[in-house]
Parts: structure tokens; sequence; C-alpha cells
């Protein structure tokens, strides 16, 4: 990290040459500038900190290096050149030419790094680049990744003596190196881990990283230049108030360096500085969820506007799930109709992209989204949510998302139990009890070591559902079938024991399973967003309702099996398999609305009631698909009736 080598030239210049390239691919215009503008950040960094240690004093101390920051000026003057056409571009343009013309000059480090600085902040305010997290890091999780990823060359604390540090040229950096780091941003730190510097030990970390644990690895990186006692005198001046206008979000924090601050603030300013590094959620994200939906939104407009409809799709997706989603079930306890009425908009907005409708018909979706968002944004800021509120919304979530799966677990177990396989029990617990495990180790992963995107999500949402909706189905036709078998009591000691063998036993577990996982991951996503809208005035809140809804759950399971084994056997096996059968209709529409909303199914909305809970939504692909299915369960019982009135009596045991 931070490392300067002469390969580096090549690679910045190798790195600008692909983007532009990627223009002429399956990569939006929009995209390519945002890269473009990322690699002359990452080169004006890299000038703006090793210029001043090479030339000193109208001397070159290292002719190699001097011609690399010659090669950046020139690779930066470039890429300037080929950005989207702006009022403000000339006059970057000129900055550009003006440190090039520095450098060729040798004039002072000061002055150049000064030039330097100033040309990466006109590239971020005139094209918006976004240079903070979304949300505050975890700083265990980065780092956890640290060590994980960093410490074998880097060093367990940071001084690059690492186990795998020797006999690297160049040495991993010393991050405790205070002339270089006081001249690091978090910014820098973050650019440098996701570009990485090929040609040495430094990889990028943009594919096996999410930007958000790349974002929790450069803010852990940052506190090893600080001591323990400067981040204490820190906190102790922050509680006084002071800092806060000079660090108002985020985007403050990551942007500048401790010797900018200590420059432009004073040292007490920079003692904050090192302290909110080190605690980042003590200010709040640079936009929240539904100021990202609104951002993708727009870009999902321009890249349709550019003929780029894949990536127009791509945006529309994240706007929903990684921005609206996250706030829900919190704006669904204030206003469930605003909340149905955003979800109806966003898929005909998605809708329209598929169809290759006009411009005009995109910004006009557009622009009536915007509203409607910037509706729940004013509810949700202006309307706090009470305890009661934040309970009830904890409570909605762990029923939406539990109920289905103790139905279909609960009705498992009774029907084992009625038909004397206690010993296949543990089947059913092989499923659903290492399936919560996995979904809470899915999310924790997903939050400190890989990326798992909002449509990836979905995706495995979707296709859980729709197969264990196949196999919902299978059971509650042969449950069915069974429920009219002569003689009950030969039939159970005859045949349900030999017909539930290991293959459909271990078929019970992975249904139980799969009702479990897919339902797991997203409430602990949705809890986690609950808990920090909530505030630690109202997190007791999330707990109680979190706890009344397990309390249900436990109540509704009760009553499953208390009245299953109550039931005459023929009745039971009547009941199970008809609930089963609308289980499996309900996941199915459940199954494709996931698919939807991840962007695999096409979207075609009709005028209907949105019944979420019951997989009913507003579109003829789920419609017509649970009206088929839903057809033949019908008819399919229907005649196993009809049929076995031509059989004798059969024993209701």
């Amino acid at each position: 990290m931070g490392l300067t080598i002469p390969s580096l030239r090549k690679w910045l210049g190798g790195l600008a040459l692909l983007i532009g390239l990627m223009g002429y691919g399956g990569v939006g215009s929009a995209e390519v500038a945002a890269g473009r503008a990322q690699t002359a950040l990452h080169m004006l960094d890299y000038i703006s900190v090793d210029y001043p240690e090479f030339i000193q004093d109208g001397q070159v101390l290292n002719v190699e290096e001097y011609q690399e920051q010659l090669e950046f000026a020139h690779e930066v003057l470039g890429i300037v050149e080929q950005l989207p056409t702006t009022p403000q571009k000339s006059e970057i343009a000129e900055q550009a030419h003006q440190l090039l013309a520095l450098i060729q000059n040798k004039a002072p480090g000061e002055r150049v790094a000064t030039a330097a600085n100033e040309l990466r902040w006109e590239i971020i305010r005139i094209y918006q680049i976004e240079i903070a997290p979304q949300q505050a890091p975890n700083l265990e999780a980065g780092e956890a990744l640290y060590q994980a990823r960093c410490a074998t060359c880097h060093g367990v604390e940071g001084y690059g003596d690492g186990p795998a540090a020797q006999g690297l040229e160049p040495e991993p950096t010393n991050f405790h190196n205070q002339a270089r780091q006081e001249q690091r941003s978090i910014y820098s730190l973050f650019s440098t881990i996701t570009l990485g510097v090929p040609g040495t030990a430094m990889p990028s970390f943009q594919q096996p990283l999410s930007e958000q644990q790349r974002w929790a690895l450069a803010f852990y990186v940052s506190t090893f230049a600080t001591a323990s006692e400067e981040r204490k005198a820190g906190a102790a001046l922050w509680q006084q108030g002071l800092g806060k206008e000079i660090f108002p979000d985020l985007q403050a924090l990551t942007s500048q360096t401790p010797r900018e601050v200590s420059a432009q603030h004073g040292e007490e300013a920079r003692q904050v500085l090192a302290y909110l590094r080190s605690e980042p959620a003590l200010l709040r994200p640079q936009e929240s969820p539904l100021n990202l939906s609104l951002k993708r939104l727009e870009q999902s407009l321009e890249a349709y506007r550019e003929g780029d409809n894949e990536r127009a799709q791509q945006l529309a997706v994240e706007a929903y799930l990684e921005g609206f989603e996250l706030v829900e079930a919190s704006l669904n306890t204030l206003d469930s109709t605003l909340r149905t009425h955003i979800e109806r908009e966003m898929m005909a907005y998605r809708a329209l992209l598929r169809e290759g409708a006009p411009i005009a018909a995109l910004q006009a979706e557009q622009k009536a989204l915007q509203e409607l968002l910037g509706q729940a944004q004013k509810r949700l800021e202006e309307t706090q949510l009470s305890p009661t509120a934040i309970a009830l919304s904890a409570l909605a979530i762990i029923l939406r998302e539990g109920l289905e799966a103790v139905l279909i677990v609960g009705a498992i177990i009774s029907l084992l139990i009625r038909s004397g396989r206690r010993d296949a029990l543990m089947y059913v617990h092989l499923g659903w009890i290492p399936a919560l495990v996995l979904g809470v180790a899915t999310w924790f992963a997903a939050t400190y070591f890989i990326s798992i995107s909002g449509a990836s999500r979905e995706l495995t949402e979707g296709i859980a559902a729709l197969v264990a909706a196949i196999i919902l189905l299978y059971v509650g036709f042969w449950l069915h079938g069974k429920a009219y078998a002569k003689g009950w009591r030969a039939f159970i000691a005859k045949q349900v024991r030999g017909v539930l063998n290991k293959r459909t036993l271990w078929a019970l577990a992975l249904l139980s399973f799969l009702a479990v996982y897919r339902e797991v991951f997203e409430t602990v996503l949705f809890y986690q967003a609950l808990w920090a809208q909530a505030g630690s005035e109202g997190q007791g809140a999330v707990l109680g309702g979190f706890g009344v809804g397990v309390v249900v759950l436990l109540i509704v399971s009760g009553l499953i099996f208390y009245y299953s084994v109550r039931l005459p056997i023929k009745l039971f096996f009547g009941v199970t398999s008809g609930l089963l059968a609308l289980l499996a209709v309900i996941l199915t529409g459940k199954g494709v609305g996931a698919l939807q909303e991840a962007g695999m199914i096409p979207v075609h909305p009709v005028a209907f009631p949105s019944l979420p809970a019951l997989g009913v939504y507003p579109n003829w692909q789920v419609l017509l698909l649970q009206g088929i299915l839903l057809v033949a369960v019908v008819v399919g019982f229907a005649y196993t009736h009809i049929t076995s009135r031509r059989l004798p009596a059969a024993d209701n045991a």
C-alpha cells in the first residue's frame, strides 16, 4: 500500500488506456468516465506524496522517480482531456497543464503537492466522484481483514515487517511512518487497496473484497499512525464540541489528510481527526439508503440515454435492493400505502427499461419516483420512530420472514410423528438447525469478508423458494393421495414407514433447510438496517419486538403440534396436504418475485392487489404461474377425491 515503483507508471498508464478501450465494450460511458477520474485521482495522490521526497531545492535526488512523476503528470493531463465536457473542464485542464509545468521546472515539493491536491479536489467536485463509504465502516471487520490478508507482508502491527516481507523489493509500507502517513487521506488508502500496485506484492482487492470491506480496511490501516494518547485527546475535544463543523460527515473524514487538517485548523483538529478515524460511526453516513436509490436511478437513466440498457437495468435493480429495500420495514410502519406505491413504480420503471420505452417515458417515471422517494425520506426524517413503532417494525420482520418456515418445518415434523417415524426427526433437525447457523454465518461473511450484492441475495432466495415449492407440491400431492387410501392403519404400518426411505427423508431435510435458510440472511440484514435507524435509544425496542416475534412463532409451532396429534389421521393428512400445496403456491410467487427483483425475470405490471404475504404481486408473470399452479392443485385434489369414491370406505382411525 502506498508504494512507489518504476513499473507503476506503466501500470497506471495501461489502466487508463484499458478504461478508455472499455468505452467500446459493454461498459457505459458514465462508468468509464468515473473509472478514468479515479485513476487520475490515484496518480495525483502519488504525486502529492512522492514528489517532495525525491525533488528538493530544485535538485533531483532520484532520476528514475522524477521521470515517474513526469509521466504521472502527462497521464493525468491525458485523462483530464478525455473526461466528459463540462463548463469547468477547461479550468481543470489548465490546472493539469500547470502541474506538469511545475514538475518539469522542478518546483518546490510543497508547491507541487498543493497543486496536485487542488486539481484532485476539482475533479472530485466537478465529476461528483464518490470518496466516502455509504455507511460507517466496522473497524473490527477491518482489523480481521487486515490480519487475514495484509499482516503477512505489512506485519501484525503495520510496521512492514511481516514474515513474507523478507526479500520484497520495494519493502512493504510501514504504516507508522509519520512523514508519509500524514499526507495520506483515508480515501487515498482506499484507492490503493482497490487498485493495488502491480509489479509488487501489493495486489488489487477490488474483486475479492466488497467496497464496504475495502473502506473498513482503509479506516483500520489509517489508525496505525496515531497513538492512543492522541485519540484520547481527540475524544475529549469531540465531546466538547470541537470539530463538528470540520467533520460534518464521512466524506469530510475520508478526504482530508492529517497535514491538511493541522495546517488549516490546528493541532486540536488533528487530534479529533485521529479519534474519528477510529470511531467513524460517530458521523452520519454521507447518504441514506433512499439517497442511494435516487442516485442509482439517475445513473440508470443516464446509462439508458447513452444506449447501455444492460447497465441501466442493473442500476435500477440496485436502486431497489441496495437502497429502498433497507428502509421498507420502517416506512411500512409509518405509511404502508406509500411503500406499496414506491414498489409498484420501481417495478414499472424496470419494465419500461426492458421494453425499450422512449426516453421521455423513462424520464417521467424517474421523476415520479424521485417525488415518491422524497416523500418517503421526509416521512422517515420528520416522523421520529417511537419505541412502539420500532418494536412493531421488529415484530413485523420476524413474523413476515419466519412464519412460512415455521409452518413448513412444523408440518414436516407433525407428518413424521403421525406416521410413527420419530426416529426420522433427526433429518428435519439436520435441515433447519444448520440453515439457521449458516444463514447468520452468510450474513457475517457478507459483512466482513466477501461481497454479496442485493441481486445475488434475491437470486439465492428466489431459487431456494422455487426448489422448496417443487418439494412441497410433491409431498402435498402424495399426502392427499394417501388420505383416501384403503385401510389407514394398514397403510401407516406397511407403506408410510417404507415409503419414507432415506432418499425421501433427505428430501424433507433439504426442504426444512431451504425453508429456513432462504429467510435468515435477509432477516438479519433487515434487522441490521432497523438497528442503525433506531439509534441507541431505540435499540431496546428492536430487541423487544424481536423477542415478542420469537414467542409468537413458538406459540404457532406449539399450536401446530397440539392440533396435529388430535386430528383424525385421515383428516390430518388431508389438511396437511392442503397446507403444503398452498405454501407451494405462495413460495412460487415469492420465488418469481425475488427473481424479478434481481432482474432475472421480466416484469409486466397489471392492475391487481399486491399481497406479498401470499406471494401475490401485481404482474402477469407471477399471477399466471400461481394461477396455473392453483388450478393444477384444485384439479388434482378433486380428481383424487372423485376417484376415491369408487374405493371401499377408508379407515378413519
